[in-house]
């Protein structure tokens, strides 16, 4: 049979990661198709599929996940759980007990004294769930269980007439059960009416699809996540899955609880159906089952998905719904470094070509994958993609096999995924660099601050125009934005008023605490403002580009500088001291105004800039 991939969902890192676990466990052939059933037997061995359907409903899907099967076993929880609501937890356990027996299914399993079955995920205690769904006649039991199991699917189910009679006709053994149940009065009238209604329960034909679907009903707390119609009371679902946990897969139970954790329940066609309650629900189809009645396939995968994402549901919990903090693009927010008038306009034009999603929080698979999905559906055509990790407090193993397979997505697809703070989580760090260092497609563009990370970001774009700050030529006083306006007096006049003046890199023009007493126009180089944070350290507050300036607030009154400024690389700045500003009289005062008028127009730019950072980062 051929391997098949769903095409909407080729590219993504969960997708990537089922895929592998297909392909690792296609070949494996142990284990037999049933037979007892005739109608199951003609099942074909090699098919094969994996879902993942999250809390928010988003179902990952990998093989044959549409093929039809009945449900058999797997029918046990839900209607269970129908006969909690019905009946009450306290008469349902007057006929059903809750322990495991480490029997087969159909193991003739009854307290001795009272008759009881042991638990409600063998025959006998199926077989008593079913009996206790209300409902005037067998019909309408029937339409409620139909119903119900649609709900938990999302969609119509069907019964599977053909695998029905051919239940029917060979329930030998389940008879005896019954009737058995009946002589303990733990059924109160003829057994063939409540088989019958096992039988057709057990014979709804279901997807792999379908059951993934139905487990992250389960582990929403009883809500199907993408129709949002409640399936079950939510006092009763902590019940139903105690059972999958302790008694779902038979005599694997301990076992399983030991290797997956995850509460489940297998079927003799070979479904498996597992829930990692509040984050998501796996299902797994492949016919061969093992010598205990379950799936070899689907508890190979189940084994491998809990050790190599982190399942089992005894770790301590980790929040994953506000895993996004924050998402914004280029042009809602840049770096510090002011850019001239063409350079914003290319930038406002491109801006959406680079995004930053702000992550926060201890991150698990759950996490991850709503992230990652966050990623796909938010900026699938984004170039440069910016994770800032500032606010992580970690990337559990699982988290990071699926951001290490989003890079390589994205290396496939020639983007970049740039990754902010991730010297801050070492184990991460070094995870990645190990795999990245084996893949030469791959690699790890990282980033201390996100500034720097904006900064380069708008390079890439501005140089893909054919910008380039290297080299760059001194530009004319006329040429400088706080001079827009003067006319060729007027620039002789602030000229004269003015002192050209060449810095070193590393030089500092100001330091803070000094008195504020100059315009500085810068016309080559590069400067950056420069504040004393709490950690000791020098933090950017802006870097200035040619036709840029500092010190506005020098020309209205005397101040003291409240930031370091300090010259990147040469750089050669016209000044304008507050004494020889005041001075301009006559013609200068022409020349005060246009250039007050030049530097309230810049200031009113950078206040909307902070403004529109404020908003897209949520602070």
């Amino acid at each position: 049979m051929e391997f098949r991939l769903p095409a909407p969902l080729e590219t993504g890192p969960v997708e990537r990661y089922l895929a592998s676990l297909y392909e690792r466990f296609r070949s494996l052939d142990d284990g037999v198709v049933a037979s007892y059933i005739p109608e199951i037997a003609k099942a074909d061995r090699s098919s094969f599929a994996i879902c993942v359907a999250t809390v928010d409903g988003h179902v990952y899907e990998v093989g044959e996940s549409r093929i039809p099967f009945t449900i058999q076993s797997i029918s046990k929880p839900f209607a269970y759980g129908l006969a909690l609501e019905d009946r009450g937890k306290q008469a349902v356990l007057e006929r059903i007990g809750v322990e495991p027996t480490g029997d087969a299914f159909n193991e003739i399993s009854l307290e001795a004294d009272t008759g009881r079955p042991f638990n409600p995920m063998i025959n006998a205690g199926a077989i008593t769930a079913t009996s206790l769904v209300a409902g005037r006649s067998h019909a309408d039991k029937w339409s409620r269980i139909l119903g119900l199991f649609s709900i938990y699917a999302g969609r119509q189910l069907e019964l599977n007439e053909v695998v029905y009679e051919s239940e029917r006709e060979t329930g030998h053994r389940n008879r005896a059960i019954g009737h058995m149940l009946r002589n303990f009065g733990i059924l109160e009238e003829d057994p063939e009416g409540p088989l019958n209604l096992y039988f057709r329960q057990c014979s709804v034909e279901v997807s792999c699809r379908d059951l993934s679907v139905m487990a992250a009903t389960l582990a929403t707390g009883g809500v199907n996540p993408i129709t949002r119609e409640r399936a079950l009371d939510p006092t009763h679902v902590d019940e139903v899955l105690s059972v999958m946990t302790t008694c779902g897969m038979y005599d694997y139970a301990g076992e399983w609880l030991y290797r997956v954790g995850l509460p489940a329940k297998s079927g003799v066609t070979g479904g498996i159906l597992a829930v990692l309650p509040g984050q998501l629900g796996i299902a797994v189809y492949s016919p061969p089952l093992d010598a205990r009645g379950n799936s070899a396939r689907g508890v190979a995968v189940c084994e491998a998905m809990s050790e190599e994402l982190g399942l089992h549901s005894l770790q301590a919990p980790r929040a994953c719904l506000s895993v996004v903090r924050s998402r914004f693009s280029l042009r809602e927010i840049g770096s510090k470094r002011r850019r001239t008038d063409p350079e914003r306009r290319i930038l406002a034009d491109s801006g959406r070509s680079a995004v930053v999603y702000q992550l926060q929080g201890d991150i698990a698979f759950a996490a991850a994958e709503l992230a990652v999905r966050r990623i796909a559906e938010g900026s699938p055509d984004a170039a440069y993609v910016l994770l800032d990790l500032a606010r992580v407090i970690d990337f559990d193993a699982s988290a990071a096999r699926i951001l290490l397979e989003l890079l390589r997505g994205f290396a496939a697809k020639g983007r970049v995924l740039g990754l902010v703070g991730l010297h801050r989580l070492p184990r991460l760090q070094r995870f990645l660099a190990e795999q990245v260092c084996q893949e030469n497609s791959v690699r790890l563009v990282e980033f201390q601050e996100l500034d720097g990370a904006l900064e380069w970001c708008e390079d890439q774009l501005l140089a893909g125009q054919g910008f380039s700050r290297a080299g760059a030529r001194e530009l004319s006083l006329a040429e400088h934005e706080f001079a827009r306006g003067l006319d060729a007096a007027e620039l002789d006049l602030l000229a004269r008023a003015m002192r050209r003046r060449e810095f070193a890199a590393r030089e500092l023009l100001v330091r803070k605490g000094e008195p504020a007493d100059a315009l500085y126009l810068l016309v080559q180089g590069e400067l950056s403002v420069l504040v004393d944070a709490q950690d000791g350290r020098l933090h950017r507050l802006a870097t200035l580009s040619p036709g840029m300036g500092f010190g506005e607030a020098s020309l209205a009154d005397e101040a003291t500088r409240t930031a370091f400024v300090r010259a990147d690389r040469p750089a050669v700045c016209w000044v304008l001291e507050r004494s020889a500003y005041v001075s301009l009289d006559g013609p200068g005062r022409t020349v005060q105004v246009k250039l007050l008028e030049n530097l309230l127009r810049s200031t009113s730019g950078i206040v909307a800039r902070l403004t529109r950072e404020a908003i897209a980062a949520g602070s």
